[in-house]
């Protein structure tokens, strides 16, 4: 592992490592929100963030969807694929919140009649702006293909995921993902975590994410914990 990572982001760095195809992800405690502009941390949020992860994608790999992790190394380390990282995000919507209810109008947590994908173009100096597949195309920065494969899978981790919280008294509001190319091939990438997702006690509607982190709801860490906790049982 080199002693500088070749990327720092909001929540994560990322080292290489001695194989060219292998990366290593540290989850840092900090919390960003509002495109940066609200900045904190968040104890432990980066052992919760890698756990959780770790648990999702495994969920995930056994039910068919492609990712990048390999292996977990420490609480706050995973080692990953190196994927060219498809500057899409890809955001999955069930119940209205966010910036999503202020868009349309709606009143947040109204249930949407169908399951709304949107996409976003991954970049930090224009705010990750929402755009459409003429967008992309436009910009060459995803082929329609691509496109089209993100929006599948987007679909199915949305259907596995949520059939699996909802056994976990966890309702899925909504969630963003991102992909990479790995060997020709697009793949799940980033993280599935409360920093990425949204995520709702069904029976009191609690917020279990980074909205308390966004909204001053207090109890921040508890909510990632309890998370963790019904995921796995684990306790920290």
């Amino acid at each position: 592992m080199s002693k500088q990572p070749i990327y720092e982001g909001k929540a994560k760095q990322i080292f290489e490592t001695e194989h060219q195809d292998e990366l290593l992800v540290y989850f840092k405690d900090d919390a960003t929100a509002f495109n940066g502009l609200k900045k904190g941390t968040i104890i432990n949020k980066g052992v919760f963030n890698n756990k959780i992860s770790t648990f999702f994608f495994k969920l995930l790999g056994e039910n068919g969807i492609p990712h990048h992790l390999v292996k977990t190394i420490s609480d706050r380390e995973m080692l990953v694929k190196r994927l060219t990282i498809v500057p899409v995000e890809v955001v999955v919507r069930n119940i209205a919140a966010g910036s999503l209810a202020k868009r349309i109008g709606w009143e947040e947590g109204k249930k949407m009649p169908s399951t709304v994908v949107e996409l976003y173009y991954k970049n930090d100096d224009l705010g990750d702006p929402l755009v459409n597949d003429y967008h992309i195309k436009a910009m060459g920065i995803a082929t329609e293909e691509q496109v089209a494969t993100m929006e599948k899978y987007a679909l199915q981790i949305n259907n596995i995921l949520s059939d699996y919280l909802a056994a976990k008294k966890i309702e899925l509001i909504d969630f963003k993902l991102e992909f990479g190319v790995y060997k020709g091939e697009i793949i799940l990438g980033d993280e599935i975590s409360p920093d990425t997702c949204r995520f709702w006690d069904s029976e009191t509607h609690e917020k279990l994410d980074k909205d308390r982190f966004r909204r001053d709801l207090g109890n921040v860490e508890d909510a990632y914990k309890e998370v963790l906790y019904r995921l796995t049982g684990e306790s920290l």
